[in-house]
This record gives C-alpha cells, sequence and structure tokens, in this order.
C-alpha cells in the first residue's frame, strides 16, 4: 500500500470525529482586527496579550537592525551567529527576571526539550503536572529520566511520587500559566516541595512573561520567587513580547551547562539579530508602560462577569486566557463558527490538546482590545450559543 492509502483512513476518521485541524490564511497584520481568508475579523484568539506585535516602536527597531545585521544570523550561536544584538537581549532578559543569566532559544519548544535533556536522564526522575504544554512532556519523555505525571495543581500527588523516588537527580516542571485552562501553578508551594525533596524545580512562562508582575516580570514576580527558590525559568517571547523566540533564565552555571549540553540550542540556527532588537524594544515598552497590564486586567475582569451572566462553563482564569468549556468537539465548533458569522475569531479547542470530553473555547484577550469590543463579543457570544442549542454534554 502507498503512503496515501495508510495515512488518508485515519485524517478521514479525524473529520467525522470533529477533531480535524485547519489553518487560516492570515492577511494584515496582527493586530485586534485581521483580515483572515477575504474578511475583517476581530481577533480574539492571538497570543499577543499586550498588543506588541505590530507596535511602531517595535517595528522600528526591527527595520533599524536590519539594516545593519541583514536579515539572517548566518549560524547557530556557536559558531558565528551570535550577534551583539542577541548579547544584549540576553543582558536585558536577565535584568528583568532578576537572574544572573539568559540563554536565547529560538522556539519554546526547543528551550524546554533542550533544557530538560540537558538536566536529567538514565538513573534521574522528572515530575510534571498533568496539563503541561507538550513541548515539556515531549521533553520529559525524552531524557531517558523516569517521567512521572502528577493530577493538576495537586501538591499531594506530587509530594507522595516525590517520597517514593530514589532518582540521582530530581526535575519538577510546571508551566507558569497553564495554556489551556489559564489558571497558576502553585509556585511557591511547589518551591517549597522541591527544596523539601531535593528536587530542582522548572517553570515555563510562556503565558505569563510581560503579563504577570509589577514589571512584566512575569509568574516569577507574580510570586515573589527568587532565583533559588525558583532556579529554572523559561520564558516566549512571541505571546506577550508580540516578537519571537524564547529563553532560559537562571545562575551562570546554569546557563553555561545549557551551552555545553543543550542540544536543540547547540545545533540551530540562531534567530535574525533583527528579531532580538525587535524584543529588546518590545520589553522596554511593557516595563515602562504598566497600563498595559492594568487594561488587560479591566477587560479580563468585565469579560468574566459577561459571561457569567450568560450561565456558560468558564474555567476559573486570572489569566489573558478565558476558556470555555462546552465538552462535545462538534457543539464547540459550531459555536465558533457561528461567532464567526458575526465577524469574532476564537480558537475552537479539541482533543487531544485538552482531555477528552472538555473540548472549549480559548478566548484570548490583549491590552489592544477595547471595552467596547469585548461587549460585542459578550453579544455575540449570547447570540451564537442561542442558535446552537443542545449545549449539554
Amino acid at each position: 500500500m502507498s503512503i496515501d492509502d495508510v495515512l488518508a483512513p485515519a485524517l478521514l476518521a479525524r473529520q467525522q470525529q470533529h477533531l480535524y485541524r485547519r489553518r487560516r490564511t492570515v492577511e494584515s497584520a496582527q493586530s485586534t482586527t485581521v483580515h483572515v481568508d477575504g474578511r475583517d475579523l476581530t481577533n480574539f484568539c492571538s497570543n499577543d496579550y499586550l498588543g506588541l506585535a505590530n507596535h511602531p516602536f517595535v517595528i522600528d527597531a526591527f527595520k533599524s537592525a536590519a539594516d545593519a545585521y541583514g536579515v539572517g544570523s548566518g549560524a547557530s550561536h556557536l559558531v558565528c551567529g551570535h550577534s551583539l544584538e542577541h548579547h544584549r537581549l540576553e543582558q536585558d532578559i536577565a535584568a528583568l527576571m532578576g537572574r544572573e543569566r539568559a540563554l536565547l532559544f529560538s522556539t519554546g519548544y526547543m528551550a524546554n526539550v533542550g533544557t530538560i535533556n540537558a538536566l536529567v536522564g538514565k538513573g534521574d526522575a522528572v515530575f510534571e503536572d498533568k496539563l503541561n504544554h507538550a513541548s515539556l512532556l515531549d521533553g520529559g519523555l525524552l531524557s531517558g529520566a523516569r517521567f512521572q505525571r502528577f493530577l493538576h495543581n495537586d501538591l499531594d500527588d506530587l509530594e507522595k511520587k516525590l517520597q517514593r523516588s530514589d532518582a540521582n537527580r530530581k526535575l519538577i516542571v510546571v508551566d507558569g500559566v497553564f495554556s489551556m485552562d489559564g489558571d497558576l501553578a502553585p509556585l511557591p508551594e511547589l518551591s517549597a516541595l522541591a527544596e523539601k525533596y531535593q528536587a530542582w524545580l522548572m517553570m515555563d512562562d510562556a503565558h505569563g512573561f510581560g503579563c504577570l508582575g509589577k514589571t512584566g516580570a512575569g509568574t516569577a514576580e507574580h510570586f515573589a520567587l527568587s532565583q533559588q527558590q525558583l532556579p529554572i525559568v523559561m520564558g516566549t517571547l512571541g505571546k506577550g513580547a508580540g516578537s519571537f523566540g524564547a529563553f532560559i533564565a537562571g545562575s551562570e552555571t546554569l546557563i553555561e551547562t545549557l551551552i555545553q549540553e543543550a542540544r536543540p540550542y547547540i545545533y540551530t540556527t540562531a534567530m535574525p539579530p533583527a528579531v532580538a532588537a525587535a524584543t529588546r524594544a518590545s520589553l522596554q515598552l511593557f516595563q515602562s508602560e504598566a497600563w498595559r497590564r492594568e487594561h488587560l486586567n479591566q477587560l479580563i475582569a468585565q469579560f468574566r462577569q459577561g459571561v457569567q451572566s450568560l450561565g456558560l462553563q468558564l474555567m476559573p482564569s486570572p489569566t489573558a486566557i478565558q476558556p470555555i468549556v462546552f465538552g462535545r468537539a462538534d457543539i464547540t465548533l459550531q459555536v465558533a463558527e457561528q461567532l464567526q458569522s458575526r465577524g469574532y475569531w476564537v480558537g475552537a479547542i479539541r482533543p487531544p490538546t485538552v482531555p477528552k470530553n472538555t473540548s472549549r473555547l480559548r478566548i484570548t484577550l490583549s491590552a489592544a482590545h477595547s471595552a467596547e469590543q469585548v461587549s460585542g463579543l459578550l453579544d455575540a457570544l449570547a447570540s451564537a450559543v442561542g442558535a446552537v442549542g443542545g449545549l449539554s454534554d
């Protein structure tokens, strides 16, 4: 049988189960209004939480650096691709995070897989929250360490597993803000457990960086955790910072170890220097413009109050990620399609991204949204739900 004959039935089954994924073509810059497949839609599915992806100051920094450095970096960081812009961005991130050093990666996926695999292996143990991002789970599975998942934010379950472990090295890995639920990990308590059982704590702050903390330093700043209390922090630059790439922040020894051992860092071409320069500009903005986080929090409160008045199942999220659970994949898709027909674009999230029977609309808010746009979404949501009907599992 040909490869197509083997693969086609699985694609058909996915379509029949309402789990098929389709790409959409965006024909405009990222903003609260985007031109998609020939029409304008109000965008409530972007991770551009602070509205910086299309900011003039960030764009100007990108253009100036492109004029100076060109487009490509030319090689990996360890060959000849580590530019002055990369170096300065790492210094800026370390200062913002209150850590000794930071190290750039081309993607968050690479940062997570590379870091976990550099730190643990055969004879070690890695403990991960069941709702961790796929990159964290894959990193743990690929490491060769004994891989154990604990119930979501369940400290007792984690402690039982730590008590039973006789591993040489123990690594606890969690999201700071969980990407599909929007809730926060109990990091102070996790840090205490890590200290009690001589484990290391790693936190992926993809969805907290820029959005949480007084200066935007993220979940670590939100909980006021030092480098000693939270020794390994990963952050992405394509969400709150509106740019691209990722970083690990921690001690001098940690970063030097990753430079020597993290294969995705060693063997990947460095991000374009112009991207690093743009990111430095966005970091300046979100540190100096605290109003972005304040406005975002006001929109979150407005949205949550509005959804609760509709009687829908809204998950307990205090962040820009606001999931409404419908359970069934087909119903979730229908509501999303009804919203699109009314001019609103939201994400319909289905298994395997989320557990079975927890399909949801993943609505994301941005500091660039207005209160009027949120009100419009709430009105459209009420109409869409009414048009679909049959929302019970």
